[in-house]
C-alpha cells in the first residue's frame, strides 16, 4: 500500500515501459492488500431501469449509462428543482431517452486525499482543520476514507460511516517527503471500485476530493494511466491546488494545474486553486454543497455496438441561463 521507490525523471523508453508495467502491478497488488472497511457499492454495475421516478434494480445483461449531473445558474447557484423533462442527454450527438432520474441526494462514497509532503509542514494544521470540517459534513448514510500521500501513499482510514474515525485519521497525518500525487489518485480509484452494492438502497455516488500544494515528483504511474482509469470509473474528481502568488507562473505549476483541471473536467468534478491555505475551508464547503445538489440520470444507449469505443456525452437543460456539468463521456462495453 506504500510504494516507496522513486523513479528517475528520465529513463530509456524500454526501461520506462518496464517500470510503468511493474508500477501498475505493484499498486494494484498493494490496493488488494488493504481491507475495505465498510465497503459496499460498485456504481459501475449494470442496472435494469424502471419508470423514471423509481430507483433502479439490478439485472445482469442490461447496460445503463449513469450520470451525476450538477446544474448551476449564471451566478453559480445550484439549481435543484428540475424535472426529468427539463434534461436533454446526447451521446455522440444523438439524443437519448432518460430512463432513470433521481434528485433525492443519493449517499456518497468519498475518498479524501491529503497532500502531506514536506512543503506542507508549516501548513499541515490548517489543512487538517479544513479537511476535518469537510468530513463533519458527511451524513450517516455516506462512507468516507482518508488517503494521505507524500513519497508514500497510505490509506490512513478505510471506508467508514464514522465521522469521528475520519477526523482522528486526519489529525494523525504528518508532513514529510515528496509528492506522489498520481499514485494517490490511482489507489483511490481502485479503492472506490471495491465498494460493492448489495441492493438498490446501497447505491452510492462516488467522488474523490484531492488536495495538493505542488506538482507530482515521485509517482510510479503516469498521468495518462491515471486519467484513463478515471475515465473508466464512475467517480467525480474534485481537485484543489494550493498556489502561492509567486508560484502560479512557474512551468511545473502550470503542468500541475493542467493535471488538476483535466481530471476534474473529464469526470464531471471541479478544480479549485486557492492562493492562501486559509481559503481551503471555503473550498471544501463549496464541494460539500455541490455533492448535496446533484441529480442522478440514467439512460440505455441507442448505440448497441459493444466495441469499447469512447462515447462523448453532453447534457443540456431547458432553463434559461442554467448550465449542466457531468462527465465528458464513457467507454462503451465490449463483447463478452
Amino acid at each position: 500500500m506504500r510504494p516507496t521507490d522513486r523513479v528517475p525523471r528520465r529513463l530509456a523508453p524500454q526501461a520506462c515501459a518496464g517500470v510503468r508495467r511493474w508500477a501498475v502491478a505493484l499498486l494494484v497488488a498493494a490496493v488488494a492488500m488493504v481491507p475495505a472497511a465498510g465497503a459496499r457499492a460498485d456504481l459501475a454495475g449494470v442496472w435494469q431501469v424502471g419508470p423514471v421516478p423509481q430507483r433502479p434494480s439490478f439485472r445482469a445483461g442490461v447496460d445503463v449509462v449513469s450520470l451525476h449531473v450538477t446544474v448551476a445558474d449564471g451566478q453559480g447557484r445550484y439549481v435543484t428543482d428540475l424535472h426529468p423533462e427539463d434534461f436533454a442527454v446526447y451521446e455522440d450527438g444523438v439524443k437519448q431517452d432518460v430512463t432513470f432520474f433521481d434528485r433525492s441526494n443519493l449517499p456518497v462514497a468519498l475518498s479524501l486525499l491529503l497532500d502531506t509532503s514536506a512543503s506542507m509542514e508549516d501548513r499541515i494544521g490548517t489543512a487538517q482543520e479544513a479537511a476535518a470540517g469537510f468530513a463533519r459534513r458527511l451524513r450517516p448514510q455516506d462512507l468516507g476514507e482518508l488517503i494521505d500521500f507524500n513519497t508514500r501513499v497510505e490509506v490512513t482510514q478505510g471506508f467508514t460511516g464514522s465521522v469521528d474515525e475520519l477526523e482522528r485519521a486526519i489529525r494523525r497525518t504528518a508532513a514529510g517527503g515528496s509528492t506522489a500525487l498520481y499514485n494517490a489518485i490511482y489507489i483511490a480509484l481502485k479503492e472506490l471500485k471495491k465498494v460493492q452494492a448489495k441492493s438498490a438502497d446501497e447505491i452510492r455516488r462516488q467522488a474523490i476530493v484531492v488536495f495538493s500544494d505542488g506538482e507530482d515528483t515521485s509517482s510510479l504511474v503516469t498521468f495518462e494511466e491515471v486519467l484513463d482509469l478515471a475515465k473508466r470509473s464512475e467517480t467525480s474528481i474534485y481537485s484543489i491546488g494550493l498556489r502561492a502568488q509567486g508560484e502560479i507562473q512557474g512551468r511545473g505549476f502550470k503542468e500541475a494545474d493542467f493535471v488538476m483541471r483535466e481530471l476534474a473536467q473529464q469526470t464531471g468534478g471541479r478544480s479549485f486553486f486557492p492562493t492562501r491555505i486559509e481559503g481551503l475551508a471555503g473550498v471544501y464547503a463549496q464541494i460539500a454543497d455541490e455533492l448535496s445538489s446533484q441529480y442522478m440520470i440514467g439512460y440505455m444507449s441507442k448505440n448497441t455496438r459493444r466495441d469499447g469505443s469512447w462515447r462523448r456525452v453532453v447534457v443540456r437543460v431547458g432553463r434559461a441561463g442554467a448550465i449542466a456539468r457531468t462527465k465528458q463521456g464513457y467507454f462503451a462495453p465490449t463483447a463478452r
